[in-house]
């Protein structure tokens, strides 16, 4: 496991459909989320929120994957293209989505961030083999871009590296990282890193790539070091070359501790693709931009912990409201509506009506009548107060399914029944449903979007 991942973006469009190389392994077939790609005019162009694709724009909620061999050959293609390429670490099925989604290239699993995520428990050495294969199963078989999979030491000599170059070509991946850690391992930037000797590190990628040879993939290996901090940066320098001549694709010093040593590393091997790590919050690398970052020499750049990092914090801020007799505040979380919309409910609830029977649709249409309030329930209220001054106050919309938590947020809507209203409200957009001046003599309007 390491605190490095990584989701790449290029200047040039993006087609999911390549032809794809023998010998690889196909994907399986899953639920998930698959979504138009961008084109981007530069590597660093900003994208709003827009940038997330609806899913009606997916032919099916239900399909496979591109093949393993297809997306190697992406993988390889971004490395050989030109300018840095920078990207976000994934750590779940959801998170890969969002990246893919967002129109990054390709995808990195962090060790870190599935220690945190699936464990409850920090990067050091408690994730094993068969959960990072299971794990990385569930994120390939979600996305047609190309996944490199956060592989640690290789879980042991170089006997157990044969073998799990082989379970990630199997399990879907285009690349692995693999590192010159002892057992148990540390996460890159935290203390007590100890390394194997340098002729051992050596083995461990000549054996990943005969691994890779046998198996008939072309899978990319990233040749990582943990020697800068370890012993010193003369040792990472000297082993990164030598992983370069052993065959590794892309090389990475992990905790470099300066710009000069960033731009020592580069001009090892200047032919093989060097990968940066930008830890953010505080680590041992200085934070570069991706202009800078290309000037220096690197092909791709890594934010390992932004995904798993403000994860953390909203929930933690949601959690605090929810305890203090309150809901999350609006705008801290997408409305019910784009949540389904995210996951994959409305073109889920398309493709069903393709294979609808006719009990089913009889069925639908008496529940339907039935139960009017079940279409408005999901709808979105629009709370409106305007001053005795004129001056508007406040002007939010919620979802209509929070109603026990509208009067932390407007005091004067305590004793309204809210539910009645809306169970009695017609589906009209833009219906007010109520209209009113408190004590303090302040208009307070209640809408239904």
């Amino acid at each position: 496991m390491n605190c490095c991942s990584s989701a790449v973006t290029n200047s040039t469009s993006y087609s999911a459909t390549i032809g794809g190389r023998c010998g690889g392994v196909s994907g399986g077939c899953v639920p998930h989320l698959r979504h138009a790609r961008l084109s981007f005019s530069s590597s660093f162009q900003s994208k709003s929120h827009s940038i997330f694709h609806s899913k009606s724009q997916r032919k099916s909620i239900i399909s496979c994957s591109s093949s393993n061999s297809d997306k190697v050959k992406l993988l390889r293609e971004v490395l050989d293209s030109a300018g840095v390429h920078q990207g976000p670490a994934c750590f779940d099925a959801l998170s890969a989505n969002l990246v893919e989604s967002a129109g990054f290239r390709l995808c990195f699993t962090s060790g870190f961030s599935i220690s945190a995520s699936r464990l409850g428990l920090p990067d050091t050495g408690f994730l094993s083999y068969g959960e990072m294969i299971d794990q990385g199963s569930l994120i390939t078989q979600s996305v047609n871009i190309p996944v490199i999979g956060d592989a640690d030491n290789g879980y042991g000599n170089a006997m157990n590296v044969k073998r799990t170059v082989k379970g990630y070509i199997a399990a879907g991946f285009a690349g692995i990282i693999l590192e010159d850690q002892v057992s148990p391992k540390a996460c890159g930037h935290t203390q007590g890193r100890k390394v194997v000797s340098r002729e051992e590190a050596v083995m461990r990628i000549k054996a990943a790539v005969d691994a890779r040879n046998e198996s008939g993939s072309d899978i990319v290996i990233v040749a990582r070091t943990d020697a800068r901090q370890a012993l010193s940066l003369d040792e990472a320098l000297y082993r990164s070359r030598a992983f370069a001549d052993a065959g590794a694709d892309v090389v990475f010093i992990d905790a470099l501790a300066s710009k000069q040593e960033m731009e020592a590393f580069c001009q090892v091997s200047p032919l093989v693709p060097k990968m940066a790590n930008m830890l953010e919050g505080g680590g041992k690398t200085p934070i570069l931009t991706p202009l800078e970052l290309e000037d220096i020499g690197y092909k791709i750049v890594a934010y390992p912990l932004s995904l798993i990092g403000v994860s953390i914090r909203a929930m933690q801020d949601a959690l605090t409201a929810i305890k203090g007799g309150r809901i999350p505040p609006p705008g801290s979380m997408p409305p019910f509506e784009e949540i389904k919309d995210i996951l994959g409910f409305n073109a889920y609830y398309e493709e069903e009506k393709r294979y609808a029977t006719t009990t089913d649709q009889l069925l639908s249409k008496r529940d339907s009548s039935r139960d009017p309030f079940s279409g408005i329930w999901s709808r979105t209220l629009r709370i409106k107060i305007t001053g005795r001054d004129g001056i508007e106050k406040l002007d939010l919309r919620i979802p209509a399914g929070f109603l026990d938590g509208i009067t932390n947020i407007v005091p004067a809507l305590g004793g309204v029944n809210l539910k009645k209203l809306l169970d009695d409200a017609t589906e009209e957009i833009g219906g007010k449903l109520l209209d009113f001046n408190d004590r303090m003599g302040d208009r307070i309007q209640v809408f239904l979007e």
